[in-house]
């Protein structure tokens, strides 16, 4: 490490109390929230090597904390603050599409992370707990990837919120989460449902990516509808039966059509010319959602509009070529 001049305090080990209003997160989340500025690949690497104790005991990222677990954290070092007179994180424009005393919902704008992280000082999180600052508790129910716009909920309370992740991690959802895409090919089938087993991993350069393998993937199930196609390009509609990192985009790039604007997994000859015409952004939108309300006997469907980008490019794309299929769904959509 470089010599800055000044001295500062070496990190010690430090001990944390887990609260009521904490308990019943998975570990690993807890710890992104007590240690920010920490990158995940490191949380994660300090808790295979047992080095956080969760009273005196090695546990696994998703043990959940309970009320009163003491924690051990090992020695530290997190981002620098910003200097005075650094710029503030830039206010973000987040489109609120339901609100109650349990749960806020917002039409996430694409290129925005859902929490700062490793290499992204502020997120949608940090960015809500600014612009709301006698807000008590706001926390995610779930993610999206930052390259996808559309539907994210956020907790208010800490019942909601467990709520909510026990709905998203139930076996079959009772949460029915619908997202639109723009793909590479043809796409032939009214209806086609692909379970594949998914695989995490991180690459030599410590970015997170996710590859079907049969062997050492998780299940997981997605149904495409096909809603409209073109000569060169297919618009679907891709429901989540279960909610596996990058489901979709892996998915359907294992089967050879990848997602328009994808830089992970998808055709980056493709989305280079694509910008030419238009296209500067991963074609995926969170759109609808219909789920159980956390804590009232009623459900909750809500629908994010597609962002001017892809209606824009849906309508270059009758302009330049014919649609050779329709579904009568598209009159909702564009």
């Amino acid at each position: 490490m470089m010599k800055t001049g000044k001295k500062s305090t070496p990190p010690t080990v430090n001990y944390q109390e887990v609260t009521a209003e904490e308990a019943g997160q998975r570990l690993d989340n807890y710890l992104f929230r007590q240690c920010k500025g920490v990158p995940k690949s490191h949380i994660y690497r300090i808790l295979r090597s047992g080095e956080v104790r969760v009273n005196k005991k090695r546990c696994a990222a998703d043990y959940r904390v309970r009320t009163g677990d003491t924690l051990r954290l090992p020695p530290l070092r997190v981002a620098e603050r910003a200097a005075p007179g650094a710029r503030p994180a830039p206010l973000i424009d987040l489109p609120v599409l339901y609100e109650d005393a349990a749960l806020l919902v917002i039409d996430k704008p694409v290129g925005i992370a859902v929490h700062g992280g490793s290499g992204v000082s502020f997120g949608v999180i940090e960015t809500l707990r600014r612009q709301r600052p006698e807000a008590r508790f706001l926390e995610l129910a779930h993610r999206l990837d930052k390259e996808t716009s559309g539907l994210l909920l956020i907790g208010k309370k800490r019942s909601a919120l467990n709520a909510l992740h026990d709905m998203f991690r139930a076996a079959g959802q009772s949460a029915d989460k619908r997202y639109l895409t723009l793909i590479r090919g043809c796409w032939m089938n009214c209806a086609q449902q692909v379970k594949a087993p998914l695989h995490k991993y991180l690459t030599e350069s410590g970015e997170r990516r996710v590859r079907v393998d049969a062997e050492t993937g998780k299940a997981a199930h997605s149904v495409f509808r096909l809603l409209a196609r073109w000569r060169r390009f297919s618009l679907l509609e891709g429901q989540l039966k279960t909610g596996r990192t990058h489901q979709l985009r892996v998915h359907l790039a294992h089967l050879g059509f990848p997602i328009l604007g994808d830089e992970k997994y998808g055709d980056f000859a493709l989305n280079k010319a694509l910008q030419k015409e238009g296209l500067n952004r991963m074609a995926l939108h969170a759109w609808r959602m219909d789920f159980p309300h956390p804590q009232e006997d009623r459900r909750l469907c809500l629908v994010a509009p597609p962002p001017a980008a892809l209606i824009d490019f849906i309508r270059h794309l009758d302009a330049v070529e014919t649609r050779s299929f329709s579904a009568n769904e598209m009159a909702n959509i564009a």
